[in-house]
């Protein structure tokens, strides 16, 4: 492929992967990974995804490219170099991974290793996850109700030392 065919982009690319493209010409890659990040939070875009990572790696956030190249078909030393940065970072917590990953990417099902780390991230959070509110009534005060009567109790108690201390002053002997 010549290099004027790998820039030419294809018909199906998205504003936000040109004017990245754009950014990334003039030296400003920072703006370039804003742009896609905020692009891929409102959809899925594969060319964009891709284009994340090599802008990632590029600026040496391998864990970054790695999240974001975890959720493409790209493979490679690059990739996996990159992936296993992103593993490294989350220390394998299936759960940290999971809300790493872009969320374009998690709402979207279909790719193998993405369906099977969010089934791994739900088996370990079930057990750790906290229970469902309960209606007021029902369970143990919290620490709110728990903070108010304490203090209502040391109102009263107050009070009536004062009331006993203004009666002995008003007493006569």
């Amino acid at each position: 492929m010549t290099e004027e065919a790998s820039t030419q982009p294809s018909s199906r690319t998205s504003n936000a992967v040109l004017r990245a493209r754009a950014d990334l010409e003039a030296g400003r890659e920072w703006k370039a990974r804003e742009r896609l990040v905020g692009h891929l939070a409102g959809e899925f875009d594969a060319e964009a995804l891709e284009l994340l990572g090599e802008v990632n790696y590029a600026m040496r956030d391998l864990p970054a490219a790695g999240a974001a190249w975890f959720g493409t078909a790209r493979r490679g030393h690059d990739v996996d170099e990159a992936v296993e940065a992103w593993r490294e970072r989350h220390g394998d917590h299936f759960g940290q991974m999971w809300s790493s990953l872009p969320r374009s990417v998690r709402e979207r099902e279909g790719n193998k290793r993405v369906d099977a780390l969010r089934r791994r991230a739900e088996q370990t959070q079930a057990p750790t996850t906290p229970p469902a509110a309960t209606p007021s009534g029902e369970g143990g005060p919290d620490a709110a109700t728990i903070i108010a009567i304490a203090l209502a109790v040391l109102f009263v108690v107050c009070a009536v030392i004062g009331f006993v201390t203004l009666l002995a002053w008003i007493t006569p002997g």
